[in-house]
């Protein structure tokens, strides 16, 4: 599955470093990191991230194509949540902890 479409591309780069709200959920089927992932300047994506620790922080994140690189046990990779939606008026943090359960 390609991590980030053309869609999500555009929005991404649209909202740039400065981007505030997620846009995207990523995670690992073979673990509980996830990534919201809220904007993208010069190939690096940036967004919320837990990995796995219920430690949620904000920063860059890394290249879509190192995302799409990295394989976990039996080849799985990191997929994007295809159903997930944004709560409106939540606080983004604590919706990235929640996003883990």
């Amino acid at each position: 599955m390609k991590l980030i479409t053309k869609e999500l591309a555009t929005k991404l780069k649209a909202a740039g470093y400065n981007g505030t709200v997620p846009i995207c959920k990523l995670f690992t089927p073979w673990g509980s990191a996830t990534w919201l992932l809220t904007g993208e300047e010069d190939g690096i994506l940036y967004g919320y991230a837990d990995l796995g620790m219920g430690c949620v922080e904000w920063g860059g994140i890394d290249t879509a194509e190192e995302l799409e690189s990295v394989r976990g046990p039996f080849g799985l990779t990191i997929e994007r949540d295809l159903h997930w939606k944004l709560t409106p008026g939540m606080n983004y943090a604590a919706q990235e902890t929640l996003a883990c359960a």
